[in-house]
């Protein structure tokens, strides 16, 4: 059982910059591939990025490709989510996710494949 929890969330003007950070606990993390996720009010949650446990394979949206980037951090059990030149459409609320996996550089892009989820942090982006 792993635990995560997001923060870095909150109120930015288009154009700026946040960081999101997943922590996790509860089991060593670094066996654990993690994804992020979002959901814009009446809309269904989508993926955003994925990162494989070793960290050497990456994947994004094509929506945020180019702006985004996802890392980890395995002696913190953290993952982070830089988001540059954020836009109207970003606003949402975003989730990290986790699941265990043998496969070190494997990606997990879709929501179904993750068995843990954190409780969500909100970005909002105002004009």
């Amino acid at each position: 059982q792993v635990q995560l929890v997001e923060s870095g969330g909150g109120l930015v003007q288009a154009g700026g910059s946040l960081r999101l950070s997943c922590a996790a606990s509860g089991r060593t993390f670094n066996s654990y591939a993690v994804g992020w996720f979002r959901q814009a009010p009446g809309k269904e949650r989508e993926f955003v990025a994925a990162i494989s446990w070793s960290g050497g394979n990456t994947g994004y949206a094509d929506s945020v490709k180019g702006r985004f980037t996802i890392s980890r951090d395995n002696a913190k059990n953290t993952v982070y989510l830089q988001m540059n030149s954020l836009k109207l459409e970003d606003t949402a609320v975003y989730y990290c996710a986790a699941r265990g996996t043998a496969n070190s550089g494997r990606l997990y892009l879709g929501s179904s494949e993750y068995f843990y989820w954190g409780q969500g942090t909100q970005v909002t982006v105002s004009s």
